[in-house]
């Protein structure tokens, strides 16, 4: 498990593990040990014992996939640090395309942080911060399926062996490090936003399609619109009106469902 050199060269670091409970855990945890510490920070575990996704979900973590957390201290305001997900999806998605070209036309991204190839989740991204002090440190967990994928899940999952591509973790994270220095240089603290919703919305699966939003407490069944400027997720409902959606679970409508959507009853009005 390497840098690539880009990545050395602009001071990134790297911790190499066998096993850990959690990439996440473990990054978060240095953040609170060396707060004074802000050089972004790689570890890397060949398995984890306790990986998790968004909402608290497992994440299955075998030998054989990519198990990352990127630690960054002060990357930005607090306000903005979520845009992070958007960053690492993209450079999720070009270190995919870059080492893996034979399925590279098949990849998309979900809203808000998985990556996909023929509409089955190939990795997924879990962002998490601690304050230390005014500062927040961000830990962005990444998790992509090389060698295995778990089955049966809520949202259908598959590897890059089985879309046919021989690429191991090592290999797979180094063109990830490379991705992220220049996708981080692109936001610029978030500065650079704009550029990348634009990157991303071209990359998106689902775009003016029907789809089925799953929140905390209830469900919205509408038509996906896009992004509004900070990455919310705009959806039309079927009674038209527009609604902003800050955090949920994305699943796509197909066949009967997506034909009916819109004359569903919404379950309930609102925001996350």
């Amino acid at each position: 498990m390497r840098l690539d050199p880009e990545a050395d060269a602009a001071g990134f670091r790297l911790a190499t593990h066998d096993v850990l409970p959690s990439t996440n855990a473990a990054a978060l945890r240095h953040a609170a040990e060396h707060a004074g510490d802000a050089r972004p920070l790689w570890i890397v575990a060949r398995a984890q014992t306790q990986g998790r996704g968004r909402r608290g979900h497992p994440w299955v973590s075998p030998r054989g996939n990519l198990h990352a957390t990127l630690l960054l201290g002060d990357p930005a305001p607090p306000s903005r640090a979520p845009e992070l997900s958007f960053v690492a999806a993209l450079a999720v998605y070009d270190a995919l395309a870059d080492r893996a070209p034979i399925v590279a036309r098949r990849l998309a991204l979900k809203w808000p942080n998985d990556v996909l190839c023929g509409g089955e989740k190939l990795a997924g991204i879990l962002l998490e911060g601690c304050m230390l002090g005014q500062k927040i440190a961000v830990a962005i967990g990444i998790g992509v399926n090389c060698r295995h994928h778990p089955a049966p899940t809520s949202y259908p999952a598959t590897d890059l062996a089985a879309g046919g591509a021989n690429v191991s973790a090592d290999e797979l994270f180094t063109a990830l490090s490379a991705a992220m220095l220049r996708r981080l240089g692109q936001w610029r603290s978030g500065a650079g936003f704009a550029a990348i919703r634009r990157d991303w919305l071209l990359r998106a699966a689902g775009i003016g399609e029907p789809m089925r939003v799953r929140l905390p407490d209830r469900e919205i069944l509408g038509r996906c619109e896009g992004l509004d400027d900070s990455g919310c997720l705009l959806l039309r409902r079927a009674d038209g009106a527009l609604q902003t959606i800050a955090a949920g679970e994305v699943f796509a409508l197909a066949g009967d469902a997506a034909r009916d959507s819109h004359h569903q009853r919404i379950l309930a009005d609102g925001a996350d």
